[in-house]
């Protein structure tokens, strides 16, 4: 069964032939399947977002594929249309492209879009999955918080149901609570539906806890393709690009410089009480 993503030696260059070509990405490859929590990190200029315009058809590469489900994207037309409805693309600050009369409106705009019968749309179940209430239905978005909006503006992405959901920071300018809430939405839709989910995100707690697999890009390369774990066993590396990584892993880190002989590799709370245990023989409190 082929993968339901697959970019195969993806290489895009911007203002080609002119003083100002630069490659933004070069030679990358890896495959998704379905199910999937991804995510993407990167220093600012990586590559990230010209990445992610690839897999929905936004940005067209210069060289190399992108197949779904076995298939180039850019085989025809109609194909490339059609793939914007099965991979959907959440950019970062969504809720500055609402612009409908009511919550309703703006989460069927995409379904409308596609096609679909009213009673179709009348029983998706986008708004639940993030979080909307039932009451805010008929409000003006512009009449909500930031954070409900930017919970409309990913339902209206939802509501088409898309194989692949790709978001662009979707936390970005959120409180911790709204953060944690908007990732457990994510996380229930993508396990009620099997869905792909891939995640760009700067916040490397958030990221490392929530997804299966981290791509790390640098220069427009892909450096690391593997789990959170064996990502941030590489921590002093990341590092090294420009990351910051989770400051559990740097404390761990520090500790394994001074000689305690600690799995630097972890980067969740949980995991690092775990750690000390070990340490301890697996008695006392931490």
């Amino acid at each position: 069964m082929a993968p339901i993503l697959e970019v195969r030696d993806l290489s895009h260059i911007y203002s080609v032939g002119t003083p100002f070509q630069r490659a933004a990405i070069e030679h990358v490859s890896f495959s998704v399947e379905r199910g999937e929590f991804i995510g993407i990190i990167g220093h600012t200029g990586s590559g990230k977002s010209t990445l992610i315009q690839h897999l929905n058809g936004l940005l067209k590469p210069t060289s190399g594929q992108i197949l779904f489900d076995g298939r180039d994207i850019w085989s025809d037309k109609a194909f490339t249309r059609s793939i914007r409805f099965h991979v959907g693309l959440v950019f970062q600050y969504p809720e500055y492209q609402l612009f409908e009369e009511t919550v309703y409106k703006d989460i069927a705009f995409g379904p409308k879009n596609m096609g679909l019968p009213p009673e179709e749309i009348q029983r998706r179940e986008a708004a639940a999955f993030v979080g909307v209430p039932e009451e805010h239905l008929e409000k003006s978005p512009f009449d909500l918080s930031g954070g409900q909006k930017r919970r409309v503006a990913i339902a209206g992405v939802i509501a088409m149901e898309p194989d692949v959901l790709i978001l662009d920071e979707p936390t970005a300018g959120l409180d911790p609570q709204g953060r944690d809430s908007i990732l457990e939405n994510i996380r229930a839709y993508q396990k009620a539906k099997n869905a792909t989910v891939m995640m760009v995100s700067h916040a490397m707690e958030e990221v490392a806890r929530v997804t299966d697999r981290l791509l790390v890009m640098d220069h427009g390369g892909l450096r690391m393709d593997n789990s959170p774990r064996e990502v941030f066993r590489h921590a002093w590396e990341l590092q090294q690009i420009g990351l910051a990584i989770p400051q559990v892993t740097r404390v761990f880190l520090r500790l394994r410089e001074l000689g305690v002989p600690v799995d630097s590799s972890v980067y969740t709370v949980e995991q690092a009480a775990r750690e000390l245990l070990r340490l301890k023989g697996g008695k006392g409190s931490c």
